[in-house]
């Protein structure tokens, strides 16, 4: 059974874990800066099962208008039992309807967000990170 929690703070150790297993790309060489992303969000919601750290949903957002959706991850083993889609529905329940819910994908993401009930959008504009 999956045990979520809401604005938990997570080991960034564990974080990390879940991130590498889960083929989600991040600079998880980089400990301190993993810590330093999910201890500044706003919205985490973790997926646990027996105790152990299987999903992460991590965001930022107003809690009034937008909500950018920064990390979706859950373990590789544990994919395709719904954890992720439960991961955004508590996010969504968290924020409420008023708040658009906004994401980068990954390319290899890209045909699962709109199952999830997102809608490709294309006045979207990026600065990329240095690294």
């Amino acid at each position: 059974m999956i045990e979520y929690r809401h604005n938990v703070p997570l080991d960034p150790v564990d974080v990390v874990r879940v991130l590498d297993a889960s083929g989600i790309s991040r600079p998880t060489d980089d400990v301190a800066r993993i810590a330093r992303m999910y201890a500044t969000s706003n919205l985490l919601i973790s997926a646990w099962s027996d105790g152990v750290l299987v999903g992460v949903c991590r965001g930022m957002t107003d809690y009034s208008y937008t909500c950018y959706l920064a990390d979706l991850a859950v373990e590789k083993i544990f994919q395709k039992q719904g954890i992720g889609r439960e991961l955004i529905q508590r996010a969504r329940n968290a924020i409420g309807e008023r708040v658009s819910l906004l994401l980068l994908s990954a390319p290899g993401a890209m045909t699962y967000y709109p199952k999830m009930g997102f809608e490709k959008i294309d006045n979207a504009f990026l600065i990329k990170r240095t690294h």
